[in-house]
């Protein structure tokens, strides 16, 4: 992506084939009965957001490691519960549908014989991947998820927002500043504070225990950013309650890991690949065996038509 000045749109892949498996059917199934509807969906996914916000360089993201070690150094409860199968020497296998995982390889398969950049990177998960591409983007960046992990990485300034699914991909929530100092009174960067303080019961992160939502929100807007909080605990002319400088006082470990835990990557060490969109597929003969092998019928079809049009 070296000199990319195009828009650029990165994909959570995983986040969107989870939601693809449970939005369409497991009716939807390949000549011999396997289950197909998490590729179809991801296909008919990326069939719209190409066709509706009109890329020019495409990445779908992926987890080479969706619990890195690095973070469960820090925080061992970090995604524990999650995890179906402990491996040594390895990442933990994740719990998954038993339907799902062997889709996975199948998309994997499949985005590689249209020529979709697939960029996983061993010891982090995609959401450090997308934040380096992010961070090393020129043009604006379409960040599409349904984590809201990824709100850190809204920026105004630099054209960076989140479309996040509400109901498949035909309505998404444009995710911008603006956006999220409504909804949450933080702007992208203040997000992570909102979430290291708050926790995240769905990554194992135990946050500030009395400090919701709201009253993070609230910290953050009278003492600036978490480090301003910190300080603001040892400042006896801090107006603070009482309750809050001892949960915050007895929460210094925490504090003093989770912002690495929260905040995404941006120096994760990306292949060379090339993001550009797409206009014909790599390997068109494989792409066709695939097609006919899993049957993807019309939605390879209609994503290969949205392929091959020219820019609008």
């Amino acid at each position: 992506m070296r000199g990319v000045t195009g828009r650029l749109m990165l994909l959570d892949t995983a986040s969107l084939y989870f939601r693809a498996y449970f939005g369409v059917p497991d009716s939807v199934r390949a000549p011999d009965g396997t289950p197909v509807n998490a590729v179809r969906g991801l296909l008919e996914f990326i069939d719209r957001l190409v066709k509706d916000h009109q890329p020019d360089e495409l990445v779908a993201c992926m987890d080479a490691d969706w619990r890195p070690q690095w973070r469960v150094d820090l925080i061992p409860s970090y995604k524990a519960h999650r995890v179906a199968q402990v491996r040594e020497g390895g990442p933990d296998e994740e719990e998954m549908p038993d339907t799902l995982s062997p889709q996975v390889p199948v998309i994997e398969a499949v985005l590689d014989a249209l020529g979709i950049a697939r960029v996983g990177v061993d010891g982090y998960e995609a959401d450090d991947v997308i934040g380096t591409f992010t961070a090393r983007a020129k043009g604006p960046v379409d960040i599409v998820t349904g984590d809201r992990d990824l709100y850190q990485l809204v920026d105004d300034a630099r054209g960076v927002r989140v479309l996040y699914p509400l109901k498949g991909v035909g309505t998404l929530q444009l995710t911008d500043e603006a956006w999220l100092r409504e909804k949450y009174g933080v702007d992208g960067r203040g997000y992570a504070d909102l979430a290291t303080l708050r926790g995240d019961p769905s990554d194992g992160l135990p946050g500030v225990p009395g400090i919701g939502e709201k009253t993070a929100a609230k910290l953050l807007a009278a003492f600036g950013d978490l480090a301003g909080i910190v300080a603001a605990v040892g400042d006896p002319k801090a107006k603070l309650t009482p309750s809050q400088r001892l949960r915050l006082d007895e929460a210094r470990p925490y504090l003093a890991v989770a912002p690495t835990v929260v905040r995404v990557a941006e120096d994760v060490p990306l292949p060379d690949v090339d993001t550009a969109l797409p206009r014909a597929p790599r390997d068109g003969e494989t792409l066709e065996a695939l097609g006919h092998r899993w049957g993807l019928g019309g939605s390879l079809q209609r994503l290969l038509t949205t392929l091959g049009a020219p820019p609008a």
